[in-house]
């Protein structure tokens, strides 16, 4: 069972390393793009938010979806959909064609989050939930850390076109060992007398507030790194294509390694006996502090530093990332799981959304200053609302969490667990 489960978190990981790495075709190829169509920083911006619009319409969808359907049909139909989306992309004649190909492959990516989590909660006991979660985010910067080095030299040998037929094709590759490999899972059957939810009505649950509006705040960092960082770079550094190539990816490769320090240490905190939302909240408030310094980066105008700067910035995103991904699973049944997951998500790119468009904005009348300076500000907001989560519902609490808690103390379900 133990090689079962991690041959599943690797498939989610490389499930999350090619939504990523389709998705950066459009960041890196931006110098490119920008020439040809004779885009300014706002109709960039437009072209990310067309990304973004299917991305974050679709995801409380999807997650409904899921929720019925299952992680194995599910995650499988969304990655021949972005797939196809991101291939078709190379076609595009124009600013709106490229944009409504984003705009498609944008809503079938939204499925990946609440698949994953949804995924891991059927698959992982509490103890090390986190790390599994950490554990398949972390394909996002992978795949941040692949697409400089392979979208790069794509473009530069062939061209943006071939970049972005390239990367859509090796989604097709991956439907094959997800449909053999998963199976029934352990942990997928409700815990006794737990409290469901039909319908939308968890949004009375201000717990599932606290992870809405935290994502809300805090995902728009890593939306405007993942995005914006090549514009940066090329713009404020002036680093050239190939240059951005070379240093691009160690900021997501830093960021992976957050995912499994973020995941591990708030682990370590359940094994100690701290509660399970307080141990991911405690990672969490750290993390929001290390973030806030972001602000700083505008002050920076070498290379190396801001490299290092957003290198900082990015590990503790993905530290806080790993535990508020996890908190769903954590909190709600199984059976709302990718729901919330994907509300969740759909606020989170309302709030990219709109930092996209102020970027694009404020860097065509001031500078980035003004951005990092937003950038600062919003990881303490994001806390700040995610103590929600931590508040206590009444009504016996979390009783699928505490169900399984106390399975693990049993001899048969220890055993499982340990599986």
């Amino acid at each position: 069972m133990i090689r079962k489960k991690w041959i599943i978190a690797a498939l989610l990981f490389a499930a999350t390393l090619l939504n990523y790495l389709d998705r950066q075709v459009l960041a890196l190829v931006s110098p490119v793009l920008r020439v040809h169509f004779s885009l300014s920083a706002v109709q960039y911006a437009r072209l990310l938010n067309a990304f973004l619009l299917g991305y974050t319409v679709m995801q409380v969808l999807t997650g409904w979806f899921v929720d019925r359907l299952g992680a194995r049909k599910g995650l499988m139909l969304a990655m021949i959909w972005w797939s196809l989306a991101g291939a078709a992309a190379a076609a595009a004649r124009s600013p709106f064609e490229l944009g409504l190909c984003l705009c498609l492959m944008g809503a079938g990516e939204a499925a990946n989050w609440p698949t994953a989590v949804k995924a891991i909660r059927e698959w992982f006991p509490p103890t090390t939930r986190a790390i599994g979660v950490g554990f398949f985010n972390a394909g996002s910067s992978a795949g941040a850390v692949l697409a400089p080095l392979l979208v790069t030299a794509l473009t530069l040998h062939f061209s943006w076109r071939i970049a972005f037929l390239f990367c859509g094709a090796l989604g097709m590759l991956w439907i094959f060992p997800w449909r053999n490999a998963y199976s029934h899972a352990p942990f997928n059957a409700e815990a006794h007398n737990t409290k469901s939810y039909r319908g939308l009505s968890f949004l009375l649950d201000v717990r599932a507030w606290g992870i809405i509006l935290a994502r809300f705040f805090g995902d728009s960092i890593w939306y405007f790194y993942i995005f914006w960082l090549p514009d940066y770079l090329h713009h404020v550094l002036s680093l050239s294509l190939a240059s951005i190539g070379r240093v691009a990816w160690i900021p997501f490769l830093a960021a992976g390694l957050g995912n499994f320090a973020g995941g591990g240490v708030s682990g370590s905190l359940v094994r100690r006996r701290c509660g399970v939302v307080a141990s991911r909240l405690i990672v969490m408030g750290g993390s929001a502090l290390i973030m806030a310094t972001g602000a700083e980066i505008r002050w920076i105008h070498t290379e190396a530093s801001a490299i290092a700067a957003i290198s900082l910035v990015v590990f503790a995103y993905s530290a806080w990332a790993a535990n508020v991904l996890t908190l769903p699973s954590d909190i709600f049944p199984v059976s709302q799981v990718a729901t919330i997951t994907g509300a969740a998500g759909t606020t989170a790119g309302v709030g990219g959304m709109l930092t996209m468009w102020l970027t694009g904005r404020i860097v065509d009348h001031f500078s980035y200053g003004p951005v990092f300076v937003m950038l600062g500000c919003l990881p303490v907001l994001a806390f700040a609302c995610s103590l929600l989560s931590g508040r206590d519902r009444g009504e016996g609490g979390d009783l699928h969490q505490v169900a399984e808690v106390r399975g693990m103390a049993s001899g048969g379900a220890s055993q499982r667990f340990r599986a």
